[in-house]
């Protein structure tokens, strides 16, 4: 890498982070989600704005040409954002939370899936498929951008609301890792259907049981073990050099992870679940300032880059768009919401619950981006995809600002300890 390429990575970084935080701050002063004012910023970096502007463009184009570094950022800013995820939930979730997180996830995701799977052939129309989009993998697609709920955008939404900590962030986070279990496994399929008529199902099945095998150890007993070495007086590293102890596990796991297949996302998440566990206390500081560092940059910079990729320009059907938020929306709200009253929530609760779990995100971005490059899906349709995504993630954030200025409880249960949340509020930027 040249001198002249390398100061153009850095100029195109200057200027994302720079923006992702003006943009940032604006949104919260404007009382909307924080993570949509990062998004932004890469929109207006992109060929639609000041792309467009001749010195940028040519610095932009030198770093196109240096993809690997971007991606890498890309990829660091997901996996700190879902590590510090993992540190803050603690506890994905208890003994008595799992008859409703059993209920949102079956009733509350497996709904809507079922449902479009059903419905597929009479909602599908040739405007949505790309050239190898075939009957089966369009189906598998178009029910998982109605049922996905977003990890990381979700995730971000509540490190900003400083809510992290909740009862109500433990059960939307324990659903939504659960749920995108099976939906990552339905877009594996999708993409092996794609162009062709036949599928390997031992090769599908296996995923499957590797995938959930990592998550069932990763919440039960690795988190013990590591919780053994954390204390263990042979543990140099731990001593000496925490954050670089907490950030080795966050690799190590990552690592694991990507030999046996399974995403590296998850692993993020579980490897802060394990450093931490249930009792923070221990990796603190560490963790205080790996989350400095990694919301001043490398976050802020992953989402700046989800806005990058996108080109508002060409392929944007707003009655595509129209259809598929309004009809994606309805249909996750009022599953969500008949789960949540199985599960025993009334009132406020079912709607907190149905639009927080109805924020697709990133995961929705991830699907449209593997989907349009797989050639399953058109370009309006991408577009549509990753729109609705930003969308529902914005009123997902606004109505929980809402919410929090209100002093409402997020979870009536828990009255006291969520309201308590609220005065922190004018300040959402998360240390």
């Amino acid at each position: 890498m040249s001198n002249s390429d390398l100061t153009s990575i850095l100029f195109v970084l200057l200027l994302l982070v720079g923006l992702a935080q003006l943009l940032g701050y604006v949104f919260v002063k404007l009382r909307q989600p924080k993570v949509v004012g990062e998004i932004l910023a890469g929109v207006v970096l992109g060929s639609a704005l000041l792309g467009r502007m001749p010195v940028v463009s040519r610095f932009m184009e030198t770093a196109r040409n240096q993809a690997n570094v971007f991606n890498f950022v890309y990829w660091l800013g997901l996996l700190l954002l879902m590590f510090l995820s993992g540190a803050e939930t603690r506890q994905l979730f208890t003994r008595d939370e799992r008859r409703e997180v059993a209920w949102l996830s079956i009733v509350g995701s497996g709904a809507p899936f079922v449902l479009v799977l059903l419905l597929g052939p009479w909602l599908i129309h040739p405007a949505l498929a790309g050239p190898n989009g075939n009957r089966f993998s369009l189906i598998i697609i178009l029910a998982v951008g109605v049922a996905v709920t977003s990890v990381p955008v979700v995730s971000k939404i509540f490190a900003d609301l400083k809510i992290l900590h909740t009862r109500f962030a433990r059960l939307v986070l324990g659903v939504a890792v659960l749920e995108d279990i099976v939906l990552w496994l339905a877009l594996a399929v999708a993409t092996a259907l794609a162009g062709t008529t036949q599928l390997n199902s031992r090769h599908i099945a296996g995923h499957l049981v590797t995938t959930v095998g990592f998550f069932a150890l990763g919440l039960t007993i690795v988190p013990r073990m590591v919780k053994r070495i954390n204390k263990s007086r042979f543990n140099v590293l731990a001593k000496h050099s925490p954050v670089a102890y907490a950030i080795g596990v966050l690799l190590a796991y990552c690592v694991v992870a990507g030999a046996l297949d399974v995403s590296i996302v998850f692993a993020a998440f579980l490897a802060g679940f394990a450093v931490v566990h249930k009792k923070r206390k221990l990796f603190a500081e560490a963790l205080d300032a790996i989350g400095k560092v990694s919301f001043a940059f490398f976050i802020p910079a992953y989402f700046a880059i989800v806005g990058l990729k996108l080109d508002l320009v060409q392929g944007l059907s707003w009655g595509m768009l129209a259809a598929f938020l309004f009809g994606s929306c309805v249909v996750k709200i009022l599953s969500v919401s008949l789960a949540g009253r199985l599960a025993g929530f009334r009132g406020l609760d079912l709607i907190n619950l149905a639009i927080t779990t109805n924020a697709r995100g990133g995961p929705g971005i991830v699907l449209a981006s593997v989907a349009f490059d797989a050639g399953i899906i058109s370009a309006p349709f991408y577009t549509t995809l990753v729109l609705a995504a930003v969308l529902t993630s914005q009123m997902a954030g606004v109505w929980l600002d809402y919410v929090l200025r209100r002093g409402w409880p997020l979870l009536s249960a828990d009255s006291g300890a969520e309201s308590a949340a609220s005065p922190a509020q004018e300040s959402p930027s998360v240390a």
